[in-house]
């Protein structure tokens, strides 16, 4: 308690409030909500729990988190060592696209929790330089993305090296079908935790769209950027596009950065530890940021361009308006996209304030 005191956790949110208690007593849980709900506590605080009991002390993996991407697992191992009660809780990140030898040194030691990403800690697996024959909780979260991701084969070979009598967690955005045979082959009689509309922005969220000629989108974003405060997430559909948003707001005098999948891990890193302590204002993003980014205080997410699928229209929406921020999210779409536009809004159920861009000085 001291811990979370210590970090300003006073009140639980919905998701902690639920998936706490049964997870304190030892059942499996299933957990549909979305990124922002603060599902990371409510899977860390059992975990960290769990290691404090004196026989799961010894040098091995007794908890083991998976998650879709290197930047979530940052996240999470981050937020474990905020709340640990003993620097004796010990974690190891075990991620692609980073160095081997800190990870595998973090594993000899003894880590009591490993953060994974599934490749890689397969990968450690079948070289034999990891055991996870201790493991008391698996954590899978955001496994929809993990099986979007084509990680199902993995997490089913990783699965098979754990003990069959363990404690199973597992959340999702979603519980299509693939989730739902997830479910139904790793957790036993699980507590069903549903927060809130698993598909529909947050309400604290002022979604506006902008109809807009493809050639003054830039100049549109640039116009937002002089008359609002606050950070700016700027979703575009391609690297490409990124770069070309990003190096003019560069060019025009704005503090811009950007991230992709053609960036390093080095760069993408650097890319968000700028963004999130404010020396760079604006993040433009394509949707590999969309999920599992915890930046706080995000004032306002552009779609630039129109998002594919409602889903991800919400994944991005959700890195404003966090933890009961207030938070805006504008849509910049042309005559054109029209249909696309009244598709997302149909399946979300939502309806965004319109405004007309007849020249950027004026939005009607």
């Amino acid at each position: 308690m001291a811990r979370l005191n210590h970090n300003n956790f006073v009140t639980p949110t919905p998701v902690q409030d639920a998936a706490i208690p049964p997870a304190l007593e030892g059942r499996d849980v299933l957990a549909t909500a979305q990124t922002g709900t603060g599902k990371t506590l409510s899977f860390l605080i059992p975990i960290v729990e769990l290691l404090q009991q004196s026989s799961t002390r010894g040098p091995a993996a007794h908890a083991l988190v998976l998650l879709p991407t290197r930047e979530l697992a940052m996240q999470v191992e981050a937020a474990f060592k905020a709340i640990r009660t003993s620097s004796a809780q010990t974690s190891a990140l075990v991620v692609g696209g980073m160095p081997e030898r800190p990870q595998l040194d973090a594993i000899r030691h003894g880590a009591h929790l490993i953060v994974a990403t599934p490749g890689r800690l397969e990968d450690f697996l079948k070289r034999k330089l990891v055991r996870l024959d201790q493991v008391k909780i698996l954590v899978l979260d955001e496994v929809d993305r993990m099986l979007d991701m084509g990680f199902q084969p993995a997490i089913a070979r990783i699965a098979a090296m754990l003990p069959a009598v363990r404690q199973t967690l597992c959340y999702s955005a979603t519980l299509e079908g693939s989730v739902k045979e997830v479910a139904r082959k790793y957790l036993r009689n699980p507590a069903r935790v549903e927060i809130g509309s698993i598909l529909k922005p947050a309400e604290n969220v002022e979604l506006r769209t902008f109809e807009v000629e493809p050639d003054k989108k830039q100049e549109l974003l640039e116009h937002l950027l002089g008359t609002e405060t606050g950070s700016f997430l700027v979703f575009v559909r391609t690297k490409h596009g990124a770069d070309r948003v990003a190096r003019r707001l560069t060019r025009n005098g704005y503090s811009a950065t950007q991230i992709h999948g053609d960036r390093s891990q080095q760069q993408r890193n650097s890319a968000l530890l700028s963004f999130s302590q404010g020396k760079h204002r604006i993040l433009v993003a394509t949707d590999v940021a969309a999920r599992g980014i915890d930046v706080a205080n995000v004032a306002h997410v552009i779609n630039f361009d129109l998002p594919k699928v409602a889903e991800d229209f919400v994944h991005r929406v959700g890195r404003t308006g966090r933890a009961s921020a207030h938070g805006v999210a504008s849509t910049f779409a042309g005559p054109a996209e029209r249909g696309e536009l009244r598709k997302i809004e149909r399946t979300l159920s939502i309806q965004m304030k319109r405004f007309r861009v007849r020249s950027v000085k004026t939005a009607a």
